[in-house]
């Protein structure tokens, strides 16, 4: 029986790829290579004339990685997956089917809650108002309301909370809502 892998005498040895040669063939930009590699998503090393250089197993994972943010996944999460892979390897078919497995569950859980926010848009929106009493897209439960009368949102976090304030909410916990809702740009 004939083997189809080639002599080890005339093998070619494998060379590894530049990031320009990895953006090439994976489709994106070269400072997103770099980009991979420094949140720890990648790995390459330097050549001693000081040239990036990458195992062609990068492709597989930077196709992983597109596939993953594609979904909505934030780099956090895909960076926990690719972690999860024994010796940081490269992911195998079995890998695939396991880490998939995981994203089409939080897809999932996604997709119903865009659902649940379709089906109320029609009811917010009908109405025009985006009243912080009633409205269940601005003001999920009226939590603002319970909190008491005035501008709850524009709030300054140093301020102590008022009678309202949820309680056990620690100082943190109100200082980075208030810093979200400042960044928010608050549309009405």
């Amino acid at each position: 029986m004939r083997s189809s892998a080639p002599h080890p005498a005339t093998a070619r040895p494998v060379r590894p790829l530049s990031a320009g040669a990895v953006a090439a063939r994976s489709g994106v930009a070269v400072s997103t290579v770099h980009f991979y590699e420094s949140s720890g998503l990648i790995r390459g090393w330097r050549t001693p004339g000081n040239q990036r250089r990458y195992g062609r197993e990068v492709l597989r994972r930077v196709a992983i990685i597109k596939v993953a943010q594609r979904l909505g996944l934030p780099l956090a999460r895909i960076r926990e997956a690719m972690d999860s892979l024994p010796g940081g390897r490269t992911p195998t078919a079995s890998d695939w089917k396991r880490l998939s497995a995981a994203w089409r569950a939080e897809l999932r859980r996604r997709i119903e809650v865009l659902e649940k926010l379709s089906r109320e848009l029609d009811g917010c929106i009908g109405c025009g108002c985006l009243s912080l009493k009633v409205c269940r897209l601005r003001n999920a439960l009226d939590r603002l309301g319970a909190q008491g009368s005035g501008p709850r949102l524009l709030q300054p976090a140093e301020t102590a909370p008022d009678e309202g304030e949820p309680a056990g909410v620690p100082r943190s916990a109100r200082e980075a809502r208030a810093r979200r809702t400042r960044s928010s740009g608050r549309r009405r």
